[in-house]
């Protein structure tokens, strides 16, 4: 077996995985030979080292399956977000360049509309059930040999950001010439950080086509823990889990920490949770108070990390260092961190600016030299388009995207700031913050909120959460009108799409 690596006497019959909502459980063994399999189909269908593949599944046993066969074919695998339309998932699998497709049968209107748009060289498969246009990956899969193909080498995935504030973008790291199955960079940064290990029982909540989750189970995975997969996400069936599995360690977006609190006290302190060994947190900066009250209620395990899909670095921080350097997301662990101006000139210690990292992994933009160039400064330091400062120490606070901060008046509003308050508010379930055109400032702050409840809503509750949020925060950075939605949208993984919300406002969308 290629994996678990690191790991001297291997138990074959040790569960890799498990789905949490079906009970189906696949050993090292079977994922083993799962993947050699779905490596066979790989070369059956053309699919040479360097070539690329795309996967629109829900989490599903078939998806690390799949990921796992891929791993070892020197291919690279994109896997792509069950969200998007039909034009939006033809697009990425037109940009990649993908060879071959495997969709979930059951978003047989998405797989009807998609497969009139896919190039014709493109093999596409459907799993866990049959669409029409579609071959059964099943059937290709269960009939292949379980034998490793004569060229394994390892592959790497190619992902796409999420397009919070624009197009999705593919982060393409140079693929590295080794054989399958050896430690690769993300192994070696995610071990020590998470103490991730044959001992480890992980919880992923989210979608496995989002780069963490995807990232953190094949690793978990690779080192010999065993990981527990839940269908999507649910506050109360994700405490059910903890207990059930005696789960100790997982990972989090801090919206589901928000949905987690709003539990009533007798829901949240009815599941045990002493299991929990780290709670790892990330994808957006997360409110104080948010925070604060997690780790009143888990105790000191939660642990932060800042990184994007590009990977170009990472800060990381512990339970300890958060509460002397409250709102950090902590030092540079990878890479070196410098805060620039506009100009890519580094600023000093405590001033805001872009948030950029020097002597990190290498990416670029697939196919958008454009892009590629844009993300990089004169001295070739990469950035994601955060704004932050840093302290004495060295510790990032990042305050806001610079696609969203507001100018009103000629004065920079972040956001951020107004939605970590309004958060807070117990009536209060979702907010994006967003700038709205004014005649005299240019732009104005506007909440967009989605309550706990949809029968509170009026101008009662408008002006209450007004004057909430300027009893905290200084006027100008607060709201002056509020409006409310039932739901916003928001990705999967806990992102915002906050782009998605501000172009209602605007007669021209903004870029």
């Amino acid at each position: 077996m290629l994996f678990p690596i690191d790991v001297g006497s291997p138990d074959p019959s040790k569960t890799a995985f498990q789905m949490c909502e079906t009970g189906e459980e696949v050993s090292f063994a079977q994922l083993d030979a799962r993947a050699n399999q779905v490596a066979q189909v790989l070369r059956t269908c053309g699919v040479a080292p360097g070539d690329h593949v795309a996967i629109l599944m829900k989490n599903h046993r078939r998806f690390l399956e799949a990921c796992f066969g891929m791993d070892r074919c020197g291919v690279y695998y994109t896997t792509i977000s069950t969200r998007l339309n039909a034009g939006e998932v033809a697009y990425i699998v037109a940009d990649c360049s993908a060879k071959l497709l495997v969709i979930s049968a059951d978003m047989d209107e998405l797989g009807g509309q998609l497969s009139a748009l896919l190039p014709t060289h493109v093999r596409s498969f459907s799993v866990g059930g049959n669409l029409p246009g579609f071959s059964s990956w099943e059937d290709a899969v269960d009939g292949a040999s379980t034998l490793p193909i004569a060229d394994q080498t390892q592959g790497l995935d190619m992902l796409y950001s999420s397009g919070t504030t624009g197009r999705p973008k593919g982060v393409k790291w140079p693929m590295a010439s080794i054989p399958a199955g050896q430690r690769t960079m993300l192994v070696n940064l995610l071990q020590p950080l998470f103490g991730y290990g044959p001992g480890c029982r992980y919880l992923s909540p989210a979608p496995l086509y989002h780069a963490a989750p995807l990232r953190h189970c094949m690793t978990v995975i690779k080192l010999g823990g065993t990981v527990f997969v839940m269908s999507s996400f649910d506050a109360k069936r994700s405490l059910e889990m903890i207990e059930a599995h005696r789960i100790t360690h997982s990972q989090w977006v801090p919206t589901m920490f928000v949905r987690l609190l709003k539990l009533g006290p007798e829901e949240r302190t009815r599941f045990d949770v002493s299991s929990l060994e780290l709670a790892v947190h990330a994808a957006a900066p997360c409110p104080i108070e948010v925070k604060e009250q997690m780790l009143a209620w888990w105790g000191p395990i939660i642990k932060e990390y800042y990184a994007g899909t590009e990977n170009n670095g990472f800060c990381s921080i512990t339970s300890d260092e958060w509460l002397r350097h409250k709102g950090s997301v902590g030092p540079a662990t990878q890479g070196q961190l410098h805060i620039c101006d506009e100009d890519g000139t580094e600023l000093p210690v405590g001033e805001t600016g872009l948030v950029y990292f020097s002597d990190g992994p290498v990416f670029t933009y697939h196919n958008d030299p454009e892009r590629t160039a844009q993300s990089r400064n004169s001295r070739g330091w990469t950035t994601l388009g955060d704004i932050g400062r840093t302290d004495g120490d060295g510790f990032l606070y990042l305050l806001d995207r610079r696609a969203f901060m507001i100018i009103s008046g000629g004065v920079n509003i972040y956001p951020q700031e107004a939605e970590n308050i309004l958060i807070g508010h117990p009536k209060v379930l979702d907010v994006a913050v967003i700038g709205v055109p004014n005649e005299d400032f240019g732009e104005e702050v506007k909440a967009v909120v989605q309550p706990v409840d949809s029968r509170d809503i009026g101008p009662a509750l408008e002006a209450e959460l007004i004057d909430y949020c300027k009893q905290r925060l200084a006027s100008f950075k607060c709201p002056r009108t509020v409006d409310f939605d039932v739901e916003l949208p928001r990705h999967a993984t806990g992102k915002l799409y906050k782009k998605v919300v501000r172009d209602r406002y605007w007669p021209t969308p903004r870029k």
